[in-house]
């Protein structure tokens, strides 16, 4: 089964496995086709609209099967790879080994937010960004420029003993597990590590950025640890909900796939430390 390890704890040779195999499905143009499904939906999902992968409670099941995706790409070029997740309550400053020159590469530099080193560096040739929100076709990055200070593992420890997955209106406004992590409410989790490395994470072509995937493989992780807290609470809405995702309908753009087909992980990969909980059940 796929494990997926926190990046601080990889060798040098799953590092390198990993930056690889992004940057041969940029190479194939496979890469930008998520980049592209990601934008067309951040984009279309609104607070008084349908919203499937945003703002909404599928935002944590939507974001699942599109990481299973991604890293189901990732292992068709090297079946070793999982995706590794990013604790920024733990590597929480730009000197952390994720942004080392060996990994993912550092902050921009000041005057255009350019990366100028790592494997993702324009200037090495092998990742441009070709689904722009501008016309800067470079790999952007301003390290903590626009909020200071990453989520705290106190601030994610009071969001995740919130008891109640999701309620209504079922949007940016709601008062639940869902929309704190997501980060519209309260300690600002999710969305504000986004602002936090800046450039293209901080607009809807987030994906251009690798460090998105670790980023949502830790809320992914913070989601599993929310459910095994919670054995007695489950998905909401159930059923009968306008404009959103109840618990047996399909999500777009896959039809094939609901949030109850979501809802336990270990169907899927395991994580390196595990719920405890959920690691004694199985």
């Amino acid at each position: 089964m796929t494990v997926r390890k926190n990046q601080a704890s990889l060798t040098s040779e799953e590092k390198r496995a990993f930056t690889n195999a992004v940057l041969e499905l940029k190479r194939t143009g496979v890469y930008d086709r998520f980049v592209t499904t990601h934008n067309g939906f951040i984009m279309s999902d609104t607070d008084s609209g349908d919203r499937v992968g945003h703002r909404s409670p599928s935002f944590l099941p939507w974001h699942r099967r599109f990481l299973l995706e991604f890293e189901a790409e990732l292992q068709k070029v090297d079946a070793s790879v999982a995706l590794p997740y990013w604790d920024w309550t733990a590597d929480r400053t730009s000197r952390s080994s994720l942004w080392a020159a060996d990994f993912l590469g550092g902050t921009g530099r000041a005057r255009d937010g350019q990366v100028m080193d790592g494997p993702f560096a324009y200037s090495a040739g092998k990742f441009p960004v070709n689904v722009r929100v501008d016309g800067r076709a470079y790999l952007r990055r301003s390290l903590g420029a626009s909020v200071a200070e990453l989520p705290t593992k106190a601030e994610v420890d009071a969001v995740l003993a919130m008891p109640v997955y999701d309620m209504a209106p079922w949007n940016s406004a709601s008062n639940g597990f869902r929309n704190h992590l997501e980060g519209w409410r309260g300690a600002n989790l999710h969305n504000r590590v986004h602002v936090w490395v800046g450039g293209q994470m901080a607009t809807g072509v987030s994906p251009n950025d690798p460090v998105f995937w670790m980023h949502h493989a830790f809320v992914d992780k913070l989601w599993a640890e929310w459910q095994a807290r919670h054995p007695q609470s489950t998905y909401l809405p159930a059923a009968g909900t306008a404009s959103v995702v109840d618990l047996n309908d399909t999500m777009r753009p896959w039809n094939d796939v609901t949030p109850a087909d979501m809802l336990d992980h270990r169907k899927f990969y395991a994580f390196d430390t595990e719920p405890a909980a959920a690691a004694s059940q199985r």
